[in-house]
């Protein structure tokens, strides 16, 4: 869970954290019905059965929830690259490997992916803690694969992991992941463009390192 909403999620009732899933579970799958438009909080708060005041009192909007369940999708590939680390002698065959990973399980859900993107690419301050751990998230995997470490799963968000140069690798990894999969989300290319992009980034910064 994001560092922000750790403390009041460990101090919910029960009843509380099922209201949660029941918004969350109930928010992807509009999404994946109906992509970022057919979620919307009246909807939600009928099919969930939370009333819509309720709903209101955990997540001031849709785009919350959409992050929300982003950062769970997160912290499942965190889980599965600690179970199932990339193979791989050289630092860029196992980036390429996690990033295809990554996309594929992004990707195998097309309306609920475009949903979050446009969730990311519209949010604003009000969700950017949400964002920030997504990010962050996402930047200690990338760092733990290039080390050919194991993600610390435990770990909180807020320990910065790797040294400098590691970090700017990561946040341009990102950057260009995120910039393919909008072009994906829009049309402009298939999923498999995505990985491509982010094999031929991962030369271009790693080459002449060992990379392989």
């Amino acid at each position: 869970m994001l560092p922000a909403l750790q403390a009041p999620v460990a101090g919910l009732a029960a009843s509380q954290l099922r209201r949660i899933r029941r918004i969350v579970d109930a928010a992807v799958a509009l999404a994946e019905e109906g992509g970022f438009d057919g979620v919307r909080l009246r909807d939600l708060a009928e099919v969930s059965g939370v009333a819509l005041g309720t709903l209101y009192r955990y997540f001031p909007s849709k785009e919350d929830i959409l992050l929300y369940a982003l950062n769970e999708e997160a912290e499942a590939l965190e889980r599965v690259t600690a179970e199932r680390p990339p193979a791989g002698e050289m630092p860029a065959r196992r980036l390429t490997a996690w990033f295809a990973r990554a996309t594929r399980g992004l990707t195998r859900r097309p309306n609920f992916a475009r949903a979050v993107l446009r969730a990311i690419a519209t949010g604003d301050h009000a969700n950017a803690i949400q964002q920030a751990g997504f990010h962050l998230r996402m930047s200690r995997m990338i760092v733990a694969v290039l080390r050919d470490e194991l993600p610390q799963v435990e770990r909180p968000l807020s320990e910065p992991s790797g040294g400098e140069r590691e970090q700017r690798i990561a946040l341009v990894l990102n950057h260009v992941w995120f910039a393919a999969l909008l072009g994906w989300a829009s049309g402009l290319h298939p999923a498999r463009t995505v990985t491509e992009r982010m094999g031929a980034t991962i030369d271009l910064l790693l080459q002449g390192r060992g990379s392989g």
